[in-house]
């Protein structure tokens, strides 16, 4: 079995989670899509870069990207650095026709695609979005129902991406909520919940946004003593049209006191509904409205199926598929579907045309906030 070796651009949070699949994937999956060693890291910093080299065992740390996007001896090359410095590398990896796993949103803004849909036509690597939540069983599982029809026709939904990182006034202020950088709401949780209602609600054919932030001004990240202007959302509430005409609602937000990650869905449809919770990642639940109502309500009421880790083979023995699930596991299913199709050298799926469709809904959100009117989706 060939050993493909791995590039790691920018070892912050995201980063390690990365990292984390790579070494835990053939514990997880025997046997493994492929074997893989992460042999570079690159940071901004060298101190960092050093770090992170030591943490997982690479080869070289590095503070220029070129050095794994050029390099003949790297194989996949991940890019997982602020918004802002996403176009740059991954024009390069795909120049060197590099695997590519690409954290989201695929850039900052819409105008950095234009090169990267140009290039896709010369790119023969496979390269694909890190969009993990596609990647719970619970939500392998509701696609299937959507596609086998369980829905009916698709009335209505809603869904929200529920976190409490920005409700307190004295957070400092990070690049995710940095409008330079390509922060703000709608890049880091909308992102999430437009890419997994994709494939469950069909083409988004319109958006109607608005947002907020919350405290105009926050504590610098270098000097907590300095106030720095917010000039990115930390919520938004969106209303989005179906190419089906079914009408939903989206929240994304930062400012939720009390929550922890809860990311949620409900489909409700002419014949069934679905809905899904993250804080509760083992369960789908559905709604037969096609049982029978009598006598005494028969036999309808929602049901709570027990996805737990029942991933298809070979991803669903260790530790067991009735074991409790969680993030990081949707992160390595992500990870692992990846490298089956790099091994087996076919599309990923969510690959980077997802990842400029996905950036072009947060684009048609951004206009729609600023107009405060309906925006269509291109």
């Amino acid at each position: 079995m060939k050993t493909y070796h791995v590039g790691i651009l920018g070892f912050g949070f995201i980063g390690k989670v990365h990292a984390y699949g790579h070494l835990n994937i053939p514990l997880f999956y025997d046997p493994p899509p492929c074997a893989t060693r992460i042999t570079h890291i690159c940071t901004s910093r060298s101190e960092t870069a050093e770090r992170g080299r030591a943490q997982v065992g690479a080869d070289v740390a590095t503070t220029d990207y070129r050095e794994i996007t050029e390099n003949p001896g790297v194989d996949i090359v991940h890019i997982c650095t602020p918004n802002h410095l996403h176009r740059g590398p991954l024009l390069s990896a795909m120049a060197h026709n590099k695997h590519i796993y690409c954290d989201k949103p695929i850039v900052a803004e819409l105008s950095e695609t234009a090169p990267i849909e140009a290039a896709l036509a010369q790119y023969t690597g496979i390269a694909q979005m890190t969009f993990q939540n596609r990647f719970f069983p619970a939500t392998l599982r509701a696609r299937q129902l959507v596609e086998e029809g369980f829905l009916g026709r698709l009335l209505q939904f809603r869904a929200c991406y529920l976190h409490a990182g920005s409700a307190d006034p004295a957070a400092p202020l990070k690049w995710k909520l940095s409008a330079e950088a390509g922060g703000g709401v709608i890049a880091d949780l909308a992102s999430h919940v437009l890419d997994l209602l994709h494939p469950l609600v069909g083409g988004y054919a319109s958006v109607m946004a608005a947002t907020q932030i919350a405290y105009p001004d926050r504590p610098s990240a270098d000097d907590p003593k300095t106030r720095v202007k917010v000039e990115a959302e930390d919520n938004v509430v969106i209303l989005a049209r179906t190419r089906s005409g079914a009408l939903g609602t989206i929240e994304a937000t930062k400012i939720a006191t009390g929550a922890e990650d809860e990311l949620r869905f409900e489909l409700h449809g002419s014949t069934g509904a679905i809905r899904f919770n993250l804080m509760d990642p083992h369960h789908l639940e559905i709604y037969d409205a096609t049982a029978p109502g009598a006598p005494q309500g028969g036999r309808r009421g929602w049901t709570r199926i027990d996805t737990g880790q029942r991933y298809p083979a070979p991803g669903g023995k260790f530790p067991s598929p009735k074991a409790s699930i969680g993030w990081m596991r949707s992160h390595m299913a992500c990870l692992a579907n990846f490298l089956c199709c790099v091994a087996e050298n076919r599309s990923a799926d969510p690959g980077l045309e997802q990842g400029i469709y996905i950036q072009k809904l947060i684009d048609a959100v951004r206009r729609s906030a600023r107009a405060s009117a309906w925006v269509d989706v291109d």
